[in-house]
């Protein structure tokens, strides 16, 4: 006869459940190992770009002078109101589209015409002049805007004793002209730039097949025919890489020139969109207006950079 018992022995856990269950926890990790990958990448993303444009956004609503002892006024949109209003701010747009204007030939044209002819160069004199081109990318921008005040001087310079001091020419105050310290600014900021952009093409060059130009060289094409039907062709998704580069930042790489070389003078001769905030922010400690232009600034440039890719796009060559 059987005794029934209030409780029973549970019986031992099947040994193939066991490392069914194992087996299934491993395969979810497997497919969470891409994501555990990229999450030091995402976390400083959201650490370093969204926090802040969060904490930008928050601020541009706030009367604040950078005080941790100063009580933050809130203001609604009075920030973007007084921002909007003021003169400098048409100025510093203007000279901001001068900027990326005057860039335009140092980032594409000129590093364009540099990476097709000396691809057509052989043996080591190729990379002399590559080498040559490229150096003044290796130069931090506040050396560059050192080393060119020195050359730039009024009347120490070497482009004053080189130049206009032989030629009997009047000494000329390159950073403080306001119809020459743009242009100036420019040409430096392009002369750096040149062999980033060089690089970026010889790239490209590298990338168009071979069996292209040599069967244009079987028919009988010259070398400026090859360039204009096959080579700048096939270039023109970093060409217009390029040309998106120069719009959304050429206004930043000018900005260590502008804050070593002229301060946004003469008279916001210099001055641009980047420069303008950073006065606001650190020079007036208006931090409401610093973050209510930097919000324009950012929904500006994010409009520009949706229509430059829907142009890329559109216009794009790719050799498939």
């Amino acid at each position: 006869m059987a005794i029934d018992t209030p409780f029973r022995e549970r019986a031992p856990a099947s040994p193939r459940l066991g490392v069914r269950s194992r087996g299934a926890l491993l395969g979810r990790l497997r497919q969470l190992q891409p994501y555990l990958y990229l999450l030091p990448a995402l976390l400083a993303v959201g650490v370093w770009v969204y926090w802040p444009l969060i904490q930008t956004v928050e601020l541009s609503f706030y009367r604040w002078n950078l005080l941790p002892t100063r009580p933050k006024v809130p203001v609604g949109f009075d920030n973007y109101l007084q921002v909007l209003t003021l003169p400098e701010m048409g100025i510093a747009l203007r000279n901001t589209a001068l900027y990326v204007i005057g860039l335009l030939p140092f980032s594409v044209i000129l590093p364009l015409a540099f990476a097709i002819v000396t691809a057509g160069i052989g043996g080591p004199l190729r990379g002399v002049y590559r080498a040559v081109i490229f150096a003044p990318v290796l130069m931090a921008p506040v050396v560059v805007a050192v080393v060119w005040r020195w050359i730039l001087h009024p009347t120490q310079g070497l482009v004053y004793h080189a130049l206009q001091q032989p030629l009997g020419l009047p000494t000329i105050n390159w950073f403080r002209d306001s119809m020459l310290s743009l242009p100036v600014i420019v040409f430096i900021t392009g002369w750096g730039l040149l062999g980033f952009s060089f690089l970026i093409f010889t790239a490209g060059l590298t990338n168009i097949p071979r069996e292209y130009v040599e069967a244009a060289r079987i028919d009988g094409a010259s070398s400026w025919q090859v360039a204009r039907y096959i080579t700048v062709p096939l270039l023109t998704p970093t060409i217009s890489f390029m040309v998106m580069m120069t719009v959304l930042l050429g206004a930043q790489w000018v900005f260590p020139l502008i804050n070593v070389l002229t301060q946004g003078g003469p008279q916001d001769a210099t001055t641009n969109v980047y420069y303008i905030l950073w006065q606001f922010g650190f020079r007036s400690f208006n931090v409401g207006w610093s973050s209510a232009a930097a919000v324009l600034f950012f929904a500006g440039f994010g409009v520009l950079a949706f229509l430059a890719v829907r142009l890329i796009d559109r216009f794009s060559i790719y050799d498939t």
